[in-house]
């Protein structure tokens, strides 16, 4: 059986750097300019239009994945 491909495959940035950029934007209520002043506060230089391409495209999951976690009612 194949594996599925990684949503991660070819991106210049490691997907650990892209999963907190993500986790500050959504978690965080954030702008994405803000996201790109924290980062580059810790040396990394990402632009804003990077920032906005990852929260499209891992969004989805990231929100997936915050909402199987959160106890039952």
């Amino acid at each position: 059986m194949k594996k599925p491909p990684d949503p991660h495959y070819r991106h210049r940035f490691p997907a650990e750097l892209m999963r907190h950029a993500v986790w500050l934007y959504h978690v965080f209520s954030l702008s994405f300019r803000d996201v790109e002043l924290l980062l580059a506060e810790r040396g990394i230089f990402v632009s804003y239009e990077s920032i906005r391409r990852w929260c499209l495209k891992f969004g989805a999951s990231f929100a997936n994945n915050l909402r199987r976690r959160r106890p039952a009612r």
